[in-house]
């Protein structure tokens, strides 16, 4: 049994409510020992939990910290008054250096506590010397808030009254104090418990014992008059767990090594890009209603790039215009370059595809692992900050039948899903457009991402002559398939065993 075990066990009768905090003051522990005594105990079923108690608490926030050495507002104003006498509020005002909206809240809690009072000719003055003390408790609250949070069961009924005008639950932050709730868990010594406290207490073991004898000791000696703890040859050995790469880093590394194996190559680019790169270089209009505010992430500072490459800028811009050399008609609109130069977070992988297009070799092959940020919904196939598989394939005779069956390689051997379909689609840069569909054994079919041959207008701008079938699928999805999840969410899991679990399962596959 562990020494803080042995410390709470011995320490407290059948009678005592435990807890946490209790464990805290009575043994001198701090909160991360008590919390591991007790989950040890509960473990071994020497206590149990006998029920929760809910405290209501009041925190000082960062605004209400910058009064505590300086006072507030209103203790200020009550020592003007104090100074002056009775004067008039702009004659109040011009001896304060504060905001006007912080002065009159300050102003507005003083009248209603009655530590201020206005007369019938306007001139301010102080209250009875009582409601003045109550306006100075303000200055006392945040004193003792300073050190932690204050419970209201620990408040006197003006300091309440107080309270109550100057915190918030949530929001405002010119707010002093901010209200929460803090629960506690209680538990009480099970029968086991109290069989094992007085065993300990018989064989007088206090868990003040020593666990090893180390060189300290021994120099200094302080090992003379002590009692080791005693050792359990039988007792397994500490499992050593072995440091591994996440499942989920794992199965992108292999899909890159796959892709490399077949020809690929791999291309990357900065998270940030330009609407330019992201949705006019690939003939998406400016009015498209996935270029809204509410889609993208735009960035603060700076706000635009400087300038966009030529000819494909003032090509791309021809081809959204009036078609360009491309033989289409375009969108038929004004182009707005400054709005193309805007920088936002990429919000698909094409933009990559798109980049690659001036430079790529006919035939080539090119894929990428691209990270991207939408603003969604998040659920269980949904992500805000989500890795998409992006690739193209440019040649002479590239088809339709070669981007299915490529399409079929990425769903059955790398996602492992059984079941596919092909759905006709639509994208502003491919014609034709095929969404490929997979069926997962829990959430049933879901969309496993988008494909289709670039148009004229996407790759005569960016200087390429010949068909070039692209795609850009959803590898978070493809990794449920293969992990065994069904959701999204698990694959950037914080529960160490949870991911430790799955990168056993992964290494077994």
């Amino acid at each position: 049994m562990h020494p803080l075990e042995i410390k709470v066990l011995r320490s407290f009768s059948a009678a005592d409510i435990i807890t946490v905090r209790y464990v805290v003051d009575t043994l001198g522990l701090n909160e991360g020992q008590a919390n591991q005594a007790i989950s040890r105990l509960i473990t071994r079923e020497y206590i149990y939990e006998e029920g929760k108690t809910t405290t209501v608490v009041y925190e000082c926030t960062p605004f209400g910290m910058k009064y505590v050495k300086k006072g507030t507002v209103e203790s200020v104003i009550c020592k003007v008054l104090s100074k002056k006498g009775a004067c008039t509020m702009s004659t109040l005002r011009n001896d304060l250096s504060f905001a006007p909206d912080i002065v009159g809240a300050a102003f507005g809690r003083l009248v209603k506590l009655k530590a201020i009072i206005v007369d019938k000719q306007r001139n301010v003055r102080l209250g009875s010397r009582t409601d003045v003390a109550k306006g100075n408790l303000i200055d006392k609250l945040l004193t003792q808030a300073k050190t932690g949070m204050l419970k209201e069961e620990s408040l006197t009924t003006d300091e309440k009254e107080i309270m109550k005008m100057i915190c918030r639950k949530r929001g405002a932050s010119s707010t002093l104090f901010r209200l929460g709730e803090v629960s506690y868990t209680r538990y009480k010594l099970s029968a086991e418990g109290i069989t094992a406290a007085q065993k300990l207490k018989e064989m007088n073991i206090t868990g003040e014992e020593l666990a090893a004898l180390t060189p300290e000791l021994l120099r200094t000696q302080k090992w003379q008059g002590k009692r080791f703890r005693s050792y359990d040859a039988q007792m397994p050995p500490v499992r050593v767990l072995l440091g591994r790469t996440n499942s989920y880093c794992q199965y992108l590394r292999d899909i890159k090594d796959k892709l490399t194996g077949m020809g690929f190559e791999e291309f990357d680019g900065p998270l940030v890009e330009t609407e330019f790169w992201n949705s006019d270089a690939l003939f998406m209009p400016q009015f498209h209603s996935a270029r809204d505010v509410h889609d993208v992430y735009s960035v603060r500072q700076p706000t635009h790039a400087a300038y966009i490459e030529e000819p494909y800028f003032e090509q791309v811009v021809r081809a959204h215009e009036d078609g360009g050399d491309t033989e289409s008609l375009g969108w038929r609109y004004a182009f707005d370059r400054d709005f193309a130069k805007r920088l936002i977070l990429r919000s698909q992988g094409t933009v990559l595809s798109a980049k690659t297009l001036p430079y790529a070799k006919i035939p080539g092959k090119y894929f990428g692992v691209l990270r991207c940020f939408r603003r969604d919904q998040v659920d269980a196939t949904h992500l805000c900050d989500f890795y998409q598989l992006e690739g193209i394939v440019l040649g002479h005779t590239v088809t339709l039948k070669t981007l299915l069956g490529l399409l079929s390689i990425f769903a059955k051997k790398f996602a492992g899903a059984e079941e596919i379909k092909y759905v006709p689609g639509y994208f502003p840069f491919t014609e034709p457009s095929v969404e490929v569909h997979i069926k997962h054994p829990t959430i049933g079919w879901f969309e496993l991402g988008g494909s289709g041959i670039f148009r004229p207008e996407v790759s005569k701008s960016l200087g390429v002559d010949v068909p070039v079938l692209a795609w850009g699928l959803g590898i978070d999805r493809m990794a449920l398939f293969h992990l065994g999840l069904s959701d999204l969410r698990d694959l950037f899991s914080y529960e160490i065993d949870t991911v430790r679990m799955r990168r056993n399962r992964y290494a077994k596959d």
